[in-house]
């Protein structure tokens, strides 16, 4: 009797150590889910990064191609530290109803301060036309008090020279790392289940 207690007792601390096992990689599993390359749009270091734009404050259209119904939008972001930056966002405009309260908000046809909205995308640089126009139509967009004259040599003290795509969907990138995790995960868990579900040999002798 003793010696079968040693051996349950064995196999429940397995049993443990597997369970410890995959509640860590199951953790590990779902932050490598949640990152997948999604970053905010100040850590962006190439195109292929999936990011996104807290929204405060948004212009209406001042550039559209007509042929894929996309607007460019200026729009206000705000950091944590309280600092204002303006970029460029790419909308699908079949989508503007959804960002009216904001730009309504913006200029100043309503005093209901809307929630930030949240959007993603890819970052695609900007040609030469769209700058153009962004130098253009900028000044008109910022407050008065900080009117600004924007130049080609001056142009990135205020804008970047990418805009945010939204209208691109997320593309299905190869996960090494997640794809290990979940492999490691489900071994353990076949272990875990062979442990617990295969039964003592009976000594004969």
């Amino acid at each position: 009797m003793k010696k079968k207690e040693k051996k349950i007792t064995i196999k429940l601390f397995i049993c443990i150590i597997y369970l410890i096992m995959i509640t860590i990689l199951s953790i590990f599993s779902y932050k490598l889910h949640e990152k997948k390359n999604t970053v905010p749009w100040s850590q962006v270091e190439s195109v292929k990064d999936y990011t996104y734009i807290d929204i405060y404050k948004m212009s209406e259209k001042f550039a559209f191609y007509e042929d894929k119904n996309i607007g460019i939008h200026f729009v206000i972001e705000k950091e944590e530290t309280g600092l204002w930056h303006t970029y460029l966002v790419a909308i699908n405009e079949d989508y503007y109803n959804e960002f009216k309260s904001i730009i309504d908000y913006t200029y100043e046809r309503t005093e209901q301060v809307p929630e930030p909205i949240r959007v993603y995308g890819y970052p695609k640089i900007i040609k030469d036309d769209l700058k153009a126009l962004a130098i253009k139509n900028l000044p008109s967009f910022v407050p008065a008090e900080n009117e600004v004259t924007i130049t080609n040599e001056n142009y990135n003290n205020y804008l970047t020279n990418s805009y945010l795509d939204t209208t691109e969907e997320k593309k299905d990138e190869l996960n090494l790392p997640l794809i290990i995790t979940l492999t490691l995960l489900v071994i353990i868990l076949v272990l875990l289940l062979k442990t617990i579900f295969t039964k003592e040999r009976k000594n004969t002798n």
